[in-house]
This record gives structure tokens, sequence and C-alpha cells, in this order.
């Protein structure tokens, strides 16, 4: 990211944002989808048409070199990246604004403003990279605060330690995915953890948001690579044990993986490494149809081959987002290895998914060498298309066009009825509002009892109406997911957002431990209010 500036009102650097002929190649494609779509472009407001106030709160003295009230500042710190965010910045609606942004350099200095913000009623908003899609970062408070700081933690950003024996590092939590892997490459190590935010996400935002990696089987959750957490609380600083696994009692780092902020600030952890790749395969298999391309994408995911990428693509998503026309989706299939060569594990793979009637277009492709590829497949179009998706969202969004996404997880039994009612719901739910549209359909992440559903919604908006439309879609599609057996969210975190659905799912036993815990270690209520509970 050196030398490019990050956009305050949408996703990643301006200097990225579609363009040129990527932009009118968009706009084709979605003319010829929707022809009835108004895609006459929103200018962005410059930031001093945001009408934002002088902050409300004063630092003391010890703490006013970490702070800023620059309006520029405090407008990149009130919302995160949700097509919702998008669509309130480009509309100038920042109610929530922070009144001061906060960069601590120092442990010491996060328990300075932790115990400024506790004595002063003021609300602390942890803030990682700002990728929230669930209004993880936005202080849209409920209860009486004398204010709200923005606690960016991006100056904590060091690999402190490399254990290369046991393969792991002890990592501060404001670190950038591309830095931390920089910094890991001359060791041969990786933490392989990609989401589709990872250059504009941190490690203690995956840590706090219980992220999912790029990867769709294995070592991709972030759980899972977590030797030991520091965190920092209103009541204390506590460490956790380094230990490659224990029985000894509930587990401290699972009570702060995934608090959102709530409970505490993790400072840094270790966490578990690996060697990098040298082997990899992949192919991309075609299928006729998508009942048939499930069942083999569940043969694969309870063969015990652990593939690195099995994407399941239906039919819309495949064209749409990868360039190909198919009937019944796409499997875009691969394997990594640092100890061996994949070419049987592949083999075995697709010998699955030819028993299931799916079909190669081209044979699988090996490396034993990060060399660049010659051709393009299937694959490697969703590839690019996936890391373009966020820009084009942005591109749509300031065009009234409905672009978002909702994933769950469930049970393989459970699948076919909730992919019904889901589409069901979101089809009724596009009509009620007037939006003409088309829903589609991923597998990001498998595992042997069940697959993690990412559904994306392309549709025309009324101009000045998209939020209210897809706040009235997302309703009904989380009630479906509810309805049917899914989860609010499988890697996008809480929130606000999902709140109203998290409260139904969770056991009341366990949120009356949590409301206990959230007294303990916040007593006065001044971490992340309304996330995860009630004020």
């Amino acid at each position: 990211m050196v030398d490019k500036t990050r956009s305050w009102w949408g996703w990643g650097n301006t200097e990225d944002a579609i363009s040129g002929t990527e932009l009118d190649e968009l706009i084709s494609r979605v003319r010829g989808m929707l022809p009835q779509a108004d895609l006459t472009p929103v200018p962005v407001p410059s930031i001093t048409e945001l009408g934002i106030g002088t902050s409300g709160l004063t630092a003391p003295t010890g703490l006013a070199s970490l702070c800023s009230d620059d309006p520029a500042d405090r407008a990149a710190h009130t919302h995160g990246k949700a097509f919702r965010d998008v669509v309130r910045n480009l509309a100038g609606d920042l109610d929530h604004v922070p009144d001061l942004v906060v960069r601590p350099t120092t442990e010491q200095e996060i328990i300075d403003v932790l115990d400024w913000c506790s004595r002063s009623n003021i609300a602390v908003i942890p803030y990682g990279g700002g990728s929230s899609v669930v209004g993880g970062i936005e202080p849209r408070l409920d209860g009486d605060y004398a204010g709200a700081v923005s606690l960016d933690l991006g100056e904590l950003d060091q690999v402190m330690e490399i254990d290369r024996t046991s393969r792991a590092a002890r990592i501060q939590a404001g670190v950038f995915g591309p830095a931390l892997e920089n910094r890991l490459r001359p060791h041969g190590l990786s933490l392989r953890h990609f989401p589709q935010s990872f250059e504009f996400s941190t490690l203690g935002g995956w840590l706090a948001t219980r992220a999912g990696g790029h990867y769709a089987t294995g070592y991709t959750r972030i759980d899972d690579m977590v030797e030991s957490l520091r965190v920092i609380t209103p009541s204390g600083t506590g460490q956790s044990r380094r230990l490659p696994s224990s029985g000894a009692g509930p587990s401290p780092d699972r009570l702060f993986l995934g608090s959102e902020g709530t409970l505490g600030i993790i400072t840094e952890a270790w966490m578990r490494l690996q060697d990098r790749p040298r082997w990899r395969g992949s192919t991309s298999v075609h299928f006729t149809d998508y009942d048939t391309a499930v069942a083999a994408t569940r043969a694969i995911a309870q063969s015990g081959l652990s593939p690195t990428n099995c994407r399941l693509l239906d039919a819309a998503e495949a064209f749409l987002n990868a360039g190909t026309a198919v009937s019944g989706g796409v499997l875009v299939l691969g394997f990594e290895s640092a100890d061996h060569p994949v070419q049987a594990w592949m083999e075995r793979a697709v010998e699955l998914c030819r028993d299931h009637g799916g079909e190669l277009p081209a044979p699988p492709r090996y490396t034993d060498a990060p060399t660049p590829r010659e051709g393009r497949t299937t694959a490697d179009n969703w590839r690019s298309a996936f890391l373009r998706m966020p820009y084009q969202r942005d591109a749509l969004a300031a065009r009234s066009m409905i672009v978002e996404t909702f994933e769950t997880a469930c049970t393989w039994d459970r699948f076919p009825a909730l992919h019904a009612a889901v589409v069901e719901a979101a089809n009724a739910a596009l009509a009620s509002t007037g939006a003409s549209g088309v829903l589609t359909c991923r597998f990001t992440h498998l595992y042997p009892d069940g697959p993690a559903p990412y559904f994306g919604v392309y549709a025309a908006g009324r101009p000045g109406a998209t939020l209210q439309q897809w706040d009235e879609i997302k309703a009904a599609v989380s009630e479906a997911l509810h309805a049917h057996g899914g989860t609010i969210t499988h890697h996008h975190a809480v929130g606000r957002d999902h709140r109203p659905w998290y409260d139904r799912q969770r056991p009341d036993p366990f949120a009356a431990a949590l409301l206990a815990t959230k007294t303990t270690l916040d007593p006065n209520g001044i971490l992340n209010p309304g996330v995860l509970l009630p004020v």
C-alpha cells in the first residue's frame, strides 16, 4: 500500500478503483443483464461537504499526541466497508462519527486510554483495518456516552519473535496481511490466512472476528492457528500460556476469539505458521446439474483429501464472475503442499467429480515453483474477479445497483432446504422492494459435516432507496437462514447488523454467562457497546 491512498468512503485504495476499460466492460455486462437499471453515477462527496463538527472530547495531556480530530481521519473511521456503509458514505450520511481517532504505540498507552475512557464514560471502538461489513466498528451507540473514540491499533504492527523450530511467531495485532507475510517470507514460513480483505485487514481484526481465510479446508479459520493471546481489558491484562493444546478447563483464548472488541483489546498473539507451499495443482470441473455438483463437493469434503481450494460456483456465479456458461456449476479445485507433489490427491478428487458427472475442460495444471501460468482457465478468471469484486461493488453502488453478499454455514442434510428457502426469500424481497436482479451462490469453505454457502445479490435498485431495499432483502434472507438451521454468519462476525439474529441463535445460558463476563472485564461498559450484547 506504499504511495497509495486509502479510500475514506469505499474499498481499498483510490488508485485501484474501477475505471477506464474495466469500468466500461462492467457497465456493459450490467446493462446486458439488467437493461432497465439506472446507472447514473453519484459523485463522491468531499470531506468538507460532510458537515463533521468539532470533537466533543478533549484528551488528557499525556494522551493528546496520540489523538486525531481531523475530519478526514474521523470520517474514515466512521463506517466499515459493507454495501450499506458505502451507500451512506456516498450520501454524506455520517451520523455517528467518532470524536477522536486514537493511535497507541505501546500497551501502556492502551491501558491509559481505557482508564481515561472508563473514568469519563467514553465508548472505545477497537479498529484494525476497518474492513468490517457488519457494523462492527461504527460508533452507533445505545446508551448515554460522553463520546466515542476509535482505537486504531495500526502502530502495533511488528513480528516480535519467530520460533522456527515450532513454526510459530509472536505477532502484534495491528500488522496488515501483506506486511505480515513479507516478514515471514525470509524464514520460509507463512500464516497462510488470506481472506478477501487480506490487503486491508489486520491480525487483531482476524482474531477478534474469528475470520475465515481463502482456503476451503484444513487450517482456514483463524481460531485454529492460535497458540496464545495477550489481551488488555479495563480490569487488567491477561496472557494465556503458549501451548500446542491443553485440556486444562475452558480455553481462555476461545473467550476472546470472536469477542469483537467487547471484552478486551487483543494486542498480540503467538500464531501457528506453516512452511510455504512448493507444489501446487489446480483445475476446474464443470457440471450440468447443480445437485450432483453439490454431491461431488460433499464427497471431496468427506474424503480426507483436504484440498486447499474447493469452491463450488453455481451457474449464475460462474457466468457473472468467471465468464463461464454452464448449466450446473463449476468446481474450482486446488491442492498445495510444502512436502510433496500433489498429483495423487488431485487425481483422486477428479475421479470423485467424474463419478458425479463432472467434466474437465482442460487437464489439471501442476507447478513446483511460483512460476507464471500459461493461458487462463475458469479458475483464473474467478480468482481475478474475486480480488476485484469489492471495487466493482463500489462502482455499482455509486450507480444505484444493489450489490451485496451474505454467508452462512449449515449441515449437508439441511443445505437443499436452506438453499431453496434463501432463494425464495431473496426473490420475494426483491419483488416487494421493486428491485429486479439475480441471486448467486458459491461454497467458500467446506467441512465433512457441511458447507459454508456464500450468496450474492446483484439487483437494479431505485436511486436514493437502495439502502432501504437492501435492508429489507437482508432481513428476509436472515430470517430464512435462522429458520432453516443456518448460522447468521460463518466468517463475517456479528457486529451491530447481525445482533437481532445472533441474540436468537445463541443459547440463553451462554448469553447470561457472556454478559457476566462482560460486566467483570469491562464494568463500565465502554468497549464496543452494542456489539454481541445489549448495553
